[in-house]
Formats: C-alpha cells, sequence, structure tokens
C-alpha cells in the first residue's frame, strides 16, 4: 500500500466513533480491497473489548478484504447488531455473495447471537441473498429482532430464498424452545412481486411476532397484498405497516381491511398510492372506524379516492385521539370535496392533522367508474391465467388459504409425462421423469428446420435449470442432444437463431411484440455450458457477449449467472 493511501486509512481511521459497546466506521469511504487494506479496521476490532455493534456503512469491502475482517469477528461473541448497509459500492455483483458468506461463518463461528441485521442499499440481487442464507439459517439469527434489506434487488427469487430461510430459522429455534421472534421486517424497492410477497407472507405468518413491516415499491397486486393481509392477520402486535407504492385495487384494499379490523395495535399505516380507488377506501375507512385506536397516521395519498369516499374516510378518524396525520393528497376530490373535508375534520376539533391537498387531481367523472371495473376485470383474468400456468407447471402457488397449514396436502400420483409435456408445462420434475433417454427424445421431437422452435425448446428446458446435480445434469444433456443436432444440420440459421434468442430474452427489439421469458437465470446457465460445446459456433460468442455486456434490469437480477457466461465468453 502506497504512504498515501496509508496516512488516508488512518486520517480516516481516527474518526472511528466507539461508545457503548459500538465500533463505527459509517460514512468513511474506505476501499477495502485486500488484506492490507483492512488491516487498521481489523485492528481496531480484534482490540474491541465487548464489542456488540459494528457499523460498516458507506465503505467498500473486496473479498479479500471481507475474508480477514471476518477472521476478526470471530472471536466476538457478544455482537448483536450488524449495521452493514452500502458497503459494496462499486463492486461487481459476483463480488458480494462471497464477501456476505466470509462474514455470515464468523458470526457462526463466534456463536454471535444478532438483533439486528441490516444489509440495505447492497445491490446484490437473488444471488446475493444466497450469501447471507446460511447465516439465517443458524443459531446466530434464532435471536435476530430486525432485519433490514431495503434496496437489494432482491427480485422474486431472492425472496423466495429468504422466505425459506427465515421459516427454516424459526423451525431449527422452536426445535431448541425459543422461537424466532422477529419484530421489524424493511424490505422496500425490491421487485417481490406477488410470487415473492406470498413467499414472505408465508414465512411472516409462521413467525407470528412482527411489529413492523416496510415493503414499499415492490411491484405486488391484489393477489400478492390479500397474502400479506392474511399473514398479517395472525401478527397481533403490528403497529407499522408499510405497504407504500404497490397495487392494491379495491380487492386488495378490501382484504387488507378485513385485516385492520383484526388488529389492535396498529400506529402508522402507509397505503399511499396504492390505487386502493373509492371502494377500497371505504372498507379501510370502516376497518379505522369500528378500531385501531391507537392510530397515529393514515397515508391513503394519491391512491384514485373520490370526495364522497374521502369524507367517509374523515369521519372514520372521529374519535381517533391519537391521530397526528391524515393524507389525503394526490385524489380526486375538486376544490369542493377539499372544503368539505376540512370543514368535517374541524368539526372534530381535528383541523391540523390534515396533510396538504396541494396535488389533488380534481373531481372526476362518473363514467370513469365503468373504466375502473374494467380494468379490474382484465387484471382478475390476467392473474387467473397465471394461475393456470403455474397449475399445470406443477409449482406450488402458496395462495392466501395455503398461507396456514400449508402443509396439510396429500399427495397425489405422479400424472405420466411426455415431450409434449413437458414442453408445454416445464417443471424439473417432468424433464427428470422423461427418463435417461429425455434427451434423445426431445431432441427427435423437435424440428430443428424451425428457428422458433428451437428457441422456444431451448428456453423451455433451460426455464427448469437448478444447482442441483440431477436437474442440472439432465438440462445440460438435453440441451447439447438439441443443439448439436440444430447446429450441424445444413439447413440450420445460425444468425437467425441467436436473433430469435436474443429477443425472446429481452435483450433485442423486435417489431413483432413477443414477450420476454420471466428470468434469465437458466437461459444464462444454459448458455455457460452450451458456448463450451465443440457443437457452438465460436462466431456467435461476440455477439451474445455484446449484447449480454449491456445495461438491462432482467440480467441485473442474476447477476452471477451474467458474470459468469461473461467470463466464459472472454476466455473462447
Amino acid at each position: 500500500m502506497a504512504s498515501e493511501d496509508i496516512t488516508k486509512l488512518a486520517e480516516s481511521l481516527a474518526k472511528t466513533k466507539v461508545g457503548g459497546g459500538q465500533l463505527s466506521f459509517k460514512g468513511q469511504s474506505l476501499k477495502l480491497n485486500t488484506a492490507e487494506d483492512a488491516e487498521g479496521v481489523i485492528k481496531q476490532i480484534e482490540e474491541f473489548d465487548g464489542l456488540e455493534a459494528l457499523r460498516l456503512e458507506g465503505n467498500t469491502v473486496g473479498v479479500e478484504a471481507a475474508k480477514v475482517i471476518a477472521k476478526a469477528l470471530e472471536k466476538k461473541s457478544e455482537l448483536k447488531r450488524c449495521h452493514w448497509s452500502d458497503m459494496f459500492t462499486g463492486r461487481l455483483r459476483s463480488e458480494i455473495p462471497p464477501a456476505l458468506i466470509s462474514l455470515g461463518d464468523a458470526l457462526i463461528t463466534a456463536g454471535a447471537q444478532l438483533v439486528e441485521l441490516d444489509l440495505s442499499d447492497n445491490a446484490f440481487g437473488p444471488d446475493g441473498v444466497r450469501g447471507f442464507e446460511a447465516l439465517l439459517k443458524s443459531p446466530a439469527c434464532y435471536t435476530l429482532q430486525e432485519l433490514k434489506l431495503n434496496n437489494c434487488g432482491m427480485g422474486i427469487g431472492g425472496g423466495k430464498i429468504l422466505a425459506a430461510a427465515l421459516k427454516e430459522c424459526h423451525r431449527k429455534s422452536s426445535a431448541q424452545g425459543k422461537p424466532l421472534a422477529l419484530k421489524i421486517f424493511v424490505a422496500g424497492r425490491n421487485r417481490l412481486e406477488n410470487d415473492g410477497a406470498t413467499a414472505l407472507a408465508e414465512a411472516f405468518g409462521i413467525i407470528g411476532t412482527l411489529e413492523e413491516v416496510h415493503m414499499p415499491q415492490n411491484g405486488i397486486n391484489h393477489p400478492g397484498i390479500t397474502a400479506l393481509a392474511q399473514a398479517f392477520a395472525i401478527n397481533p402486535l403490528l403497529k407499522v405497516i408499510n405497504l407504500n407504492d404497490n397495487t392494491f385495487t379495491e380487492k386488495g384494499a378490501v382484504a387488507m381491511a378485513e385485516t385492520l379490523k383484526a388488529l389492535r395495535q396498529v400506529e402508522v399505516i402507509n397505503f399511499g398510492d396504492c390505487l386502493v380507488r373509492s371502494k377500497g377506501a371505504v372498507a379501510i375507512a370502516d376497518a379505522v372506524k369500528e378500531g385501531l385506536h391507537k392510530l397515529k397516521e393514515l397515508n391513503l395519498s394519491f391512491c384514485e379516492i373520490k370526495r364522497d369516499a374521502a369524507l367517509t374516510v374523515a369521519e372514520a378518524i372521529e374519535d381517533k385521539a391519537e391521530l397526528e396525520k391524515l393524507d389525503l393528497n394526490g385524489n380526486c376530490l375538486g376544490e369542493e370535496g377539499c372544503e368539505q373535508l376540512q370543514e368535517i375534520l374541524e368539526g372534530f376539533n381535528m383541523a391540523a392533522v390534515l396533510g396538504s391537498l396541494s396535488d389533488d387531481e380534481g373531481e372526476e367523472e362518473d363514467d370513469e367508474e365503468e373504466e375502473e371495473d374494467e380494468d379490474e376485470e382484465e387484471e382478475e383474468e390476467e392473474d387467473q391465467q397465471q394461475l393456470k400456468e403455474r397449475e399445470h407447471g406443477e409449482e406450488e402457488l402458496l395462495t392466501p388459504k395455503k398461507i396456514i397449514d400449508s402443509q396439510d396436502s396429500t399427495p397425489v400420483p405422479s400424472p405420466p409425462v411426455d415431450v409434449a409435456t413437458f414442453l408445454a408445462f416445464p417443471s424439473p420434475e417432468k424433464l427428470l421423469r422423461l427418463g435417461p433417454k429425455c434427451s434423445v427424445l426431445i431432441a427427435q421431437q423437435t424440428d430443428t428446420s424451425d428457428v422458433e422452435k428451437v428457441v422456444t425448446a431451448l428456453l423451455r428446458i433451460s426455464s427448469v435449470f437448478k444447482d442441483e446435480a440431477p436437474v442440472k445434469t439432465a438440462v445440460q444433456e438435453t440441451t447439447d442432444a438439441l443443439m448439436r443436432k440444430a447446429f450441424t444440420s445444413a439447413t440450420f440459421n445460425s444468425d437467425a437463431f441467436v436473433t430469435s434468442l436474443l429477443i425472446h430474452m429481452g435483450l433485442l427489439k423486435s417489431e413483432e411484440k413477443i414477450k420476454a421469458v420471466p428470468s434469465l437465470y437458466g437461459i444464462l446457465m444454459t448458455l455457460n455450458h452450451m458456448v463450451q460445446q465443440d457443437y457452438f459456433p465460436k462466431s456467435l460468442a461476440p455477439v451474445l457477449s455484446a449484447f449480454v455486456t449491456k445495461p438491462n434490469r432482467a440480467l441485473d437480477s442474476c447477476s452471477f449467472a451474467r458474470h459468469m457466461l461473461l467470463q466464459t465468453l472472454h476466455q473462447l
């Protein structure tokens, strides 16, 4: 390390805050790449007796530095709070999981009993959740009360991994007589969507001790909201529910309103920008009127609520003595409606709790009710179609009714499987049930003279990819048989194939409206195998590399698989 770097590090470490069992390197912009870079940090950790909280926010920690910091933490059994948000700035996503694994293993080795784990603002994606999965399942987290994972880009896959880890932690800790009693859960801005939210809802229902749930900006629609509502109903200590900027619609709002009737400790409800609409707002108002005597804040801003419904909400808070804020801004009250709202609250001597109405959208025409109904009907049809597809694909869908007692299902015999069934509704189980000749069968029954059919078959095969050996091997062998047949055919157009594949992956635009595959993980991992085989035309490697390198949200959520493929392509 250069002398000027050592000087800079020394100055930063001089700012380190120590006190109350806490060692803080927060906001020092330390760039810890190597073991040598981390020497100063390690020294302070080792010399700190009774370390209970370690703050590493606002720095950047590489794999090698994480390993040596972890070594120092192996002797810190009293550590309870890990404030590790925003500590991988500028790092490749592939660097984050191994760094987290090292740190997590150290906490397990130390015998630490964590109370708080904050990994917010670390854009590690679904792969990153694997990095602390073992930690969450370990005795180090049996005592966890606060889990904060805001703005981590976990996606649906990460949400499912997280939910499974929380359930396992609860199961193991319960077996030891001290069940996991998580109080605060934060996972905003993670693109969890319905499936991720539903998986977490099952975990919440099992845990039952939550006091605060913050899940804003996750693209959750009414099926996911309904699942969460069902889980919240069996968390009687809930005080704060923040689901801002998701999409309830009337169905989700009504489900959540029913849950609110069962809760007694709620202090903060943030359903702003959640499209609860008028009927949903009236349902929530009824719940507020019936109970929620500890309510301090109610946010229903920017929800397309019309005048009469907004006035119903105002009337519902009449006896809420502890209410400090009512936010109905950005709705459709109109000038007269805003005045009436203020008059109602003045009559209760509660005018001070009303927030600004400066962004009111004005009173809408009644004919828009029909448009709302049509939108909801279309949304319902889409959800039903998705449900049918998942049922045919033999994937477990955690509907609200299955959240509790979801393990009471009776096994049913597996139906016979043929190639057509697998390709229509692919699943790992179906591929394996095709037997040892699955690769030959699929290659034989796919018309390799048709590029689109080859692309479709490849995407269906790769969609069931798993890291488990039997499935991984079956996917790779089937891919090899199919693509070897295609690429060795004199009539097969390789350039047209890669173009079509990129379009279906959502990496290349097409004049036709083609729906991209929902997840790129399977196809990226399959391509990583495929490009290394002798049948693959090496002339296609630069094309793939160029498009996989480009910024893309879908690729960002599969950073590990993307990195693996790019690394392989560069080595060709």
